[in-house]
């Protein structure tokens, strides 16, 4: 193995907590944001773990919920590192519930947190390289730098020093497949 760099499975953290009562939102299912309070915990677990130093979080792209969570029922969070640069890294989390009676498990959630690793000062620190050993790890790092690479696209095209009228005309058509009246 080469010096500096780690395989994923070095970050790899499970977090499982029972849903009680008190975690439910006016409907009765577990709240969306009490799940996104864990995910953020399982990111910050991952890549400490990962990189040896404290993490914060910078980012979270994309929480689909996919199926409501009961109360009673354990929630597994997984999560690994897919991606890393010079101090930050990707975190993938994916969220499972299961009923403790019937043993079924449904997929919840699954999303991604930016996360940045800082030294004892508050500055940002490099962090080990990423070991790729198998088709899935070049999926999900490829899946990653696609993703920054249109973060960085979107903000460089809709900044707003740069979004002026002439760049309307461009939209124009676009807007006509869309709910919504221009009155500008």
């Amino acid at each position: 193995m080469k010096e500096n760099f780690k395989p994923n499975q070095d970050s790899e953290i499970t977090l499982t907590e029972l849903m009680l009562p008190s975690y439910a939102n006016f409907s009765g299912k577990i709240h969306g944001g009490f799940i996104l309070s864990l995910m953020d915990k399982a990111a910050f677990a991952c890549a400490s773990k990962f990189s040896g130093h404290y993490c914060v979080t910078a980012s979270v792209n994309r929480v689909d919920f996919l199926n409501p969570i009961e109360v009673g029922e354990l929630v597994t969070l997984q999560a690994k590192i897919n991606y890393v640069g010079n101090s930050s890294m990707v975190v993938g989390i994916r969220v499972t519930s299961q009923n403790i009676q019937t043993g079924k498990v449904k997929h919840c959630n699954s999303s991604y947190f930016a996360m940045v690793a800082k030294n004892e000062a508050g500055k940002n620190v490099k962090v080990p390289g990423l070991i790729l050993k198998d088709e899935n790890d070049l999926r999900r790092f490829l899946r990653s730098i696609k993703q920054l690479k249109m973060r960085k696209q979107r903000d460089i095209e809709f900044k707003k020093e740069e979004f002026s009228k002439k760049d309307f005309s461009n939209y124009k058509k676009l807007l006509e497949n869309y709910n919504v009246n221009l009155e500008l």
